[in-house]
């Protein structure tokens, strides 16, 4: 099993990963869960359908569980929801000594983590992630919900006791779920590690290798990118900001599609497509773009822009982003493959960006 260490102000604390991650770990966490009053499990319908009892057998020992099983997919992400839970914690009795366990993907982990942070001003959580996508937002404390002008604009950084990524949960992901956690590891890639692009491009061609040859190895070293960068900027107050490469105009697709019909990972790919060519022009990058899209495209991304986006909208969403301060919009660009850099963006230049790919993609 791979223990990773993740570093922070004022927390340190591991990520275990494996294939047999729970079972690994089970005593141990039986033994740290036993000092809490009450176990809040939180998790989602599709998850609660494939996983469940695994969870159910894992904590049966424990004397005080109780579950809160959310809609799946992005819409657990809003007040509606946050607030159901925050009523059904109440009800159950949770207090300053209870814990809550965060088992599902990336929105389970964020809503979860808020959840957490601000239950009581802030109460223990574990992760425990069942997606690939989850490799990246399990890691590192960012926990929040969706607003429906922006994607987690209201949030906080709150760092988990462990994550326990058990990745024979993988398995019953769709491919398009698969491939939408994927994209994280591939900007971890270009961020960060130019051989892990190279073999990740080697080993993974078709889609059916996501399911074929283990992501474990990948996805821990992913983990290790991001924990190193975590571990120097907690708070996102400089080069913390580099894991959002991609994320400018991807998050503004996202809210484009209210969330719903694209996946986090399928607007992250448009997004890093488009930092991709933003990046050539404004600061030289020289790389092989096309040979990524052409890879992209055989694991089944779809590497145009979608037709029909209205600018403006996408535009105003971008202007909604984080890091866009006094109204004028960063993105982080690539100087080279592995040197991220933040960047200063034009109203002009983001436009015409926007137009050179959706010509490409109707030519």
């Amino acid at each position: 099993m791979a223990e990773i260490t993740v570093t922070t102000k004022d927390k340190v604390y591991p990520v275990y990963i494996s294939q047999n991650a729970l079972h690994e770990q089970a005593e141990h966490l039986l033994a740290e869960l036993g000092r809490f009053s009450k176990v809040f499990v939180m998790t989602d319908e599709n998850v609660a359908k494939s996983h469940m009892e695994k969870i159910d057998e894992l904590l049966a020992p424990l004397p005080n569980v109780s579950y809160y099983v959310t809609p799946a997919g992005e819409v657990a992400k809003t007040f509606a929801v946050y607030e159901d839970a925050m009523t059904k914690a109440i009800q159950v009795g949770l207090d300053r000594k209870s814990v809550l366990l965060a088992f599902g993907g990336g929105v389970i982990g964020d809503l979860g983590g808020f959840v957490a942070a601000t239950y009581m001003r802030g109460i223990a959580f574990y992760q425990i992630p069942t997606t690939v996508l989850a490799h990246d937002s399990a890691v590192g404390g960012k926990v929040a919900i969706n607003h429906p002008l922006g994607k987690n604009m209201v949030g906080n950084f709150y760092q988990p006791e462990a994550v326990i990524y058990d990745t024979s949960l993988l398995g019953t992901l769709s491919e398009r779920e698969m491939r939408s956690g994927f994209a994280e590891l591939v900007k971890h890639a270009l961020i960060q590690d130019p051989a892990l692009l190279v073999e990740l491009m080697a080993t993974y061609q078709v889609p059916m290798d996501l399911y074929r040859v283990d992501l474990t190895p990948y996805l821990a070293r992913g983990i290790e990118i991001k924990a190193a960068i975590v571990s120097q900027d907690e708070t996102e107050q400089g080069v913390r900001a580099f894991l959002n490469f991609g994320h400018t105009m991807g998050h503004a697709i996202e809210a484009y599609g209210e969330f719903g019909k694209w996946l986090h990972g399928e607007s992250i790919t448009f997004g890093m497509i488009y930092a991709l060519d933003m990046s050539e022009r404004l600061l030289g990058l020289t790389f092989d773009k096309e040979a990524l899209l052409t890879w992209l495209a055989g694991l089944g991304y779809d590497v145009q822009l979608p037709v029909g986006l209205d600018f403006d909208v996408l535009l105003e969403n971008m202007k909604h982003d984080k890091k866009t301060a006094f109204n004028e919009i960063t993105m982080i660009l690539l100087e080279e493959i592995g040197k991220p850099k933040i960047q200063k963006v034009s109203d002009d230049v983001i436009a015409e960006t926007f137009r050179r790919l959706s010509q490409e993609g109707q030519a």
